[in-house]
């Protein structure tokens, strides 16, 4: 009877304890993004394919980061929000899960900018070329701090940006995907940008000039030129095609 006893409690004890030290569930995360934006769409499934479980909102998120207080100086191509915390950019599935754990006070993670080797940002695109950069935990006062550094691959940046070198910038070529002249945006899809080591892609940009956008509309052919203003890929000129 005793053995009895003592099994049932075994069999017990062997069923209770998975549950017990199971995983919290992690909360669900809601992104704004660009629809058209190839870089979001790819950082999206790669939280997928780690756990979360994301819903994602095909409009701007230039007004959603002014929304939860994400100061416009950490922007990036898609804000999410999850377990009360903004993320900005391609933050890491692994940052955000540390975020979550260590719940520290802050508004967030940002990675400002859309910095090549970062998460959706990286593959055989790209090169599989990987710059330094930082993920910041940006504080409620408005300051931040390095969360985590990534110093970046052996490939490293293969050539300057041209605000680094004198000289006139390159053109290239690209179809109007959209054109959000309240947030001073454009969706390009574009092909290879020599001066910002960029292959083939659709992107959004910042446009140097709001005015530029006047100029262009959806399903436009045109010839443009970019560069990296304050770590922001940007427009600085742009025409429709002859």
């Amino acid at each position: 009877m005793q053995r009895r006893h003592l099994l049932q409690a075994a069999l017990g004890l062997s069923l209770w304890a998975p549950a017990a030290f199971a995983e919290p569930a992690l909360p669900p995360l809601q992104v704004w993004k660009d629809p058209n934006c190839g870089c979001c769409n790819d950082w999206v499934e790669l939280l997928r394919a780690d756990g979360f479980r994301v819903q994602v909102f095909d409009t701007g998120n230039t007004a959603v980061r002014q929304r939860l207080g994400m100061p416009a100086r950490f922007g990036s191509c898609h804000t999410a929000l999850v377990g009360g915390y903004v993320v900005e950019g391609h933050v890491a599935a692994s940052e955000i899960r540390r975020l979550l754990a260590e719940k520290p006070d802050a508004i967030g993670l940002a990675v400002p900018g859309m910095p090549v080797g970062s998460p959706g940002m990286d593959g055989p695109v790209y090169g599989d070329r990987r710059d330094a950069y930082d993920v910041l935990l940006v504080q409620r006062n408005g300051g931040s701090r390095v969360f985590q550094h990534h110093a970046g691959g052996s490939a490293g940046r293969l050539k300057p940006t041209s605000s680094e070198t004198p000289g006139a910038l390159p053109s290239a070529e690209a179809e109007v995907r959209k054109v959000d002249a309240r947030a001073g945006k454009i969706t390009l899809k574009h092909g290879e940008i020599p001066n910002l080591d960029m292959p083939p892609m659709t992107m959004v940009f910042q446009v140097s000039d709001p005015a530029l956008l006047g100029q262009v509309k959806a399903g436009d052919k045109v010839r443009f030129t970019a560069d990296k203003i304050k770590g922001a890929y940007t427009v600085m000129s742009i025409a429709p095609a002859p």
